[in-house]
Formats: C-alpha cells, sequence, structure tokens
C-alpha cells in the first residue's frame, strides 16, 4: 500500500506541468516585445546561416584587387575590404560561423557542466568540495584570458575554439546544476523515488533535473552571445577561424589597420556581432521572465 501511494506522488509530480502551463510560458514569452524581436532575428540569422550560400552575391573567399577598399555601393552593399572581398558576402557566410560555434560551445559546456554540477550537487561532501573547488578556480580567471591559454596549448583553428570556450564556461553550468539540484533533492518525490529502489543515475536525470531546466535553458541562450563574443575576440587576436574563411572578430581584427582609412571594414561586422549578441541576451531575459513571470513584478 506504501508503495502504491509512493508511486502515485511521483505520478502526480510528473504531471505538475500541464499543456497550460506551457501556454502560460508562451504567452508571457510573446506579450515581451523585446523577446519577439530577438526571436525574430534568431530565426533571420538561422535562415542567413542555412541558406546564405545561396544568396550571398560574390564568392566570400574571392579577392579581386582591382576593387580593394572600395566604400559601400550598389555593386557592394558593405563595400570591399583590402584583398577586393565582398564584405556582404563575407558577414553572411561568417554567420553560419559563429552560430554554430556559439551552439557547439554552448552544448558542450551544458553537458559537462550538468553532469559535474548534478554529481556535486546530489552526492555532496567530499565530491561536491572537490569538484566546485576546481570550477571555483577556473572561475577566478577571466573567460577570455583562460581562452587563450587553452588555444595557446591546443593551437589554432575553429574546433579549438569551440573546445576552449565550451571549457572556460562549464563552471557556470556546473554551478546552476548544483544548486537548483540541492534546493530540491530532499523533496518527497525525490525521497519517493529513493524508496521504490531508483538508482542514483535514474534520479538524478530522470526526476531531478527535468525540474530544473528552467535555470539552465535561460542561462543556455545568454551563454551562447558570450560564445559568440569570446570566438569574436578570439579571432580578431588572430586564433579562432584561419584566412580565407569569414567569421566576424577575424573581419574586425584585419580591418583595424583600416579604421581612419575604410572604417565601414570595421563597422559591418561590428554590427553583426552587436545585433546577434544583442538577440540572443533579449531571448535570454524573455525565457526567463517566462519560466519565472513574477521574477519582476
Amino acid at each position: 500500500m506504501a508503495a502504491t501511494q509512493i508511486e502515485t506522488t511521483i505520478q502526480d509530480v510528473k504531471r505538475e506541468k500541464p499543456e497550460s502551463n506551457f501556454r502560460r510560458m508562451w504567452d508571457t514569452l510573446t506579450q515581451n516585445k523585446a523577446a519577439v524581436v530577438g526571436m525574430i532575428v534568431i530565426l533571420f540569422l538561422i535562415f542567413i546561416a542555412l541558406f546564405g550560400k545561396w544568396i550571398m552575391p560574390y564568392d566570400p573567399n574571392l579577392g579581386d584587387m582591382a576593387v580593394n577598399k572600395q566604400p559601400p555601393s550598389m555593386e557592394h552593399w558593405f563595400g570591399t575590404d583590402e584583398q577586393g572581398r565582398d564584405i556582404f558576402s563575407r558577414i553572411i557566410d561568417g554567420t553560419s560561423v559563429s552560430l554554430s560555434v556559439g551552439l557547439k560551445a554552448v552544448s558542450f559546456a551544458l553537458v559537462i557542466g550538468t553532469v559535474l554540477g548534478a554529481i556535486a550537487g546530489y552526492k555532496g561532501g567530499i565530491i561536491d568540495t572537490i569538484i566546485m573547488r576546481v570550477m571555483d578556480m577556473m572561475m577566478s580567471i577571466p573567460d577570455i584570458l583562460l581562452a587563450i591559454t587553452l588555444m595557446a596549448a591546443l593551437g589554432r583553428g575553429i574546433d579549438k575554439a569551440i573546445i576552449a570556450i565550451g571549457l572556460v564556461t562549464i563552471p557556470e553550468y556546473a554551478r546552476i546544476v548544483r544548486g537548483s539540484i540541492m534546493s530540491i533533492k530532499d523533496s518527497e518525490y525525490v525521497q519517493a523515488a529513493k524508496v521504490i529502489g531508483n538508482n542514483d543515475f535514474v534520479i538524478i536525470f530522470k526526476h531531478i533535473l527535468p525540474n530544473v531546466l528552467s535555470p539552465i535553458i535561460v542561462r543556455a541562450t545568454l551563454g551562447i552571445s558570450t560564445a559568440i563574443l569570446n570566438v569574436a575576440a578570439l579571432g580578431f587576436l588572430g586564433l579562432g577561424v584561419q584566412p580565407p574563411y569569414a567569421e566576424w572578430g577575424d573581419m574586425l581584427g584585419r580591418a583595424r589597420s583600416f579604421i581612419f582609412e575604410s572604417p565601414y571594414m570595421l563597422i559591418f561586422p561590428g554590427l553583426a556581432i552587436t545585433i546577434t549578441v544583442l538577440a540572443f541576451n533579449l531571448l535570454g531575459d524573455g525565457l526567463r521572465d517566462a519560466f519565472d513571470p513574477k521574477a519582476h513584478h
């Protein structure tokens, strides 16, 4: 009889998120005009990343010195760079690089950070101490400095940049997951899951994590903007995407020598970075309000 009551308790907890709850979150999100703008911009950027190669007017990697450093015109909407490459085409091409790096780096950090945070929060004791002290050591170093150090060890290239950016953001997710799990691991349904014989893996990943997804999703959305900024910073320093491929930070780094002669070479990739980061930040703030509508009221 007791076992039946425990199973009923678990089933009741699983039914705590009805369809109306999703509808409420969606309505809250869509009522936030800034978040809607961010979502529209992100969808547009995803479209550009997926189909950009069919709409860019020129080969982004093919230069023509006969038309180098030309200002914006009807022929070259954003002008040309020092090698005569069309800046508009290169920004379109760089969209897929920035978005893919942001998503891959965040996914990498999210998986590892979630596992470490879950183990630390659920197990506690010496395991928690060891994991979180390592996380604290990583967080004591500014993200970009740690990423540069890792890049120096790993070498240049976009794949190395994904690993470096992912590694430096693992502590953020680990701390969020740990804190969320510690706040609910003594809940009735968790204790009930233990009583009926579920092992730690099932309890953590089936019963606990689904109930702490909200802060993780919000942080991951905001984390993409941070990852895009970091990859742009690495590209600016010449550590990210290598020539001749297009990447916004690399474009800024190469254009800094022409800041007074051809300022448009910096303006357009700079705007691309700014708009993309702002869009993810707006959506992230909107998601935070949607998951917790009382947070700012």
